[in-house]
């Protein structure tokens, strides 16, 4: 039988091609970015999605966190799409998504349920071919946890119609099995400054979980986050849910690492979870 593989689109330049290169710069980022802070129930994390060298601090950060509570089976990582505008919302529909480290299996059955319970959650290749988003979270998930699946989701549309039908399928859905997982980087091509103060608002915005405003603010252009979409969907998920608190992690950009403040690009992690 042939499976349906998705290959990967930027393994050596987002992240290195080799396996053993790979695996030593995901475990060096996990032992220097640790918290010491503990959060259980985790529902989701928020990470970026830039190459390692600029972004992966961040999403170290949370998957640490990740790392400490991982008795998830299925990890459900949501992802805009860069490279093609589509309507509506893809799940990938094959058997695989394929890394330097290995295969990574899709759990069709849950993602049948979630088309099956969607008005706008399809099956398809459309935005999966070559997206970074989704494809730079895998290599820590296999880092941190030996057996898992995935649901990969692409985000075509983020009009408020297609999220919140996002967001309310998410609840339908979850159990303690599941994770989510929101990539999104934040502001793209300002200065230091002015980066901070437009990243600024996310940050907050998540801290209080204040996702009808943060869409708000998005729709409006006060702010930026290419995965915004997904972000406000992990939160209306949570608040429907019930009793989830989110707090930011980390907060930086590309200056940090490049030394270039003139223009750079914003990251944050950040975790949802109860008490």
């Amino acid at each position: 039988m042939n499976n349906n593989v998705r290959m990967p689109a930027v393994a050596g330049l987002f992240y290195p091609l080799d396996a053993t290169e790979l695996s030593e710069q995901i475990t060096n980022l996990l032992d220097s970015n640790k918290l010491d802070k503990k959060f259980n129930n985790i529902l989701g994390i928020v990470v970026p999605h830039a190459g390692y060298i600029y972004s992966g601090k961040s999403a170290a950060i949370a998957y640490n966190v990740l790392k400490e509570n991982n008795d998830f089976e299925t990890a459900i990582i949501l992802s805009p799409s860069h490279h093609e505008y589509f309507s509506g919302i893809s799940i990938f529909d094959g058997d695989f998504y394929r890394t330097p480290l290995g295969d990574v299996p899709i759990n069709k059955e849950l993602a049948t349920e979630i088309v099956n319970l969607s008005k706008t959650i399809t099956f398809s290749n459309k935005g999966h071919k070559k997206e970074h988003a989704l494809e730079v979270q895998l290599p820590f998930l296999q880092m941190i946890k030996k057996e898992f699946n995935i649901v990969p989701i692409v985000i075509g549309d983020q009009s408020a119609e297609f999220i919140q039908d996002l967001s309310n399928v998410l609840a339908q859905i979850y159990d303690g099995r599941i994770i989510l997982i929101i990539s999104s980087d934040l502001s793209h091509f300002h200065s230091k400054k002015k980066a901070f103060e437009l990243d600024k608002i996310v940050v907050d915005r998540i801290n209080n979980m204040e996702f009808p405003e943060l869409y708000n603010d998005l729709a409006n252009n006060n702010c930026e986050a290419c995965g915004g979409g997904g972000i406000v969907a992990l939160l209306e998920c949570a608040d429907i849910i019930g009793d989830y608190k989110a707090e930011v992690l980390s907060h930086t950009d590309s200056g940090d690492v490049s030394n270039d403040n003139s223009s750079v690009v914003g990251y944050l992690s950040a975790v949802i979870y109860s008490n």
